[in-house]
């Protein structure tokens, strides 16, 4: 009879999530969804148009132009070192 009495009075109307989380299952959905779609976020910001790996490409890009337009500038000086020098000895 010990036994019988210990088993009735188990509260089997708890569900797995309320037992093992203490959440309701309308909370633990709710919870769900927000990490989800916090999830989806991150997603977005790491990998999407606007992300983080094309913001570091573009950076990589710009300093890549920066040095080109210092090597074409001096090719320029050097360019018209030599054509004024060609325009002078014509001249003569």
């Amino acid at each position: 009879m010990h036994n019988e009495e210990l088993f009735e009075k188990i509260d089997t109307s708890e569900t797995l999530i309320q037992k093992y989380l203490g959440l309701s299952l309308k909370k633990f959905f709710i919870l769900i969804f927000i990490v989800v779609a916090f999830g989806i976020y991150l997603g977005v910001l790491l990998y999407g148009t606007s992300s983080l790996e094309i913001l570091f490409g573009l950076q990589d890009y710009e300093a890549y132009l920066h040095s080109e337009i210092g090597t074409l500038k001096q090719k320029n000086a050097d360019l018209q070192r030599e054509y004024f020098e060609l325009k002078e000895i014509s001249a003569q």
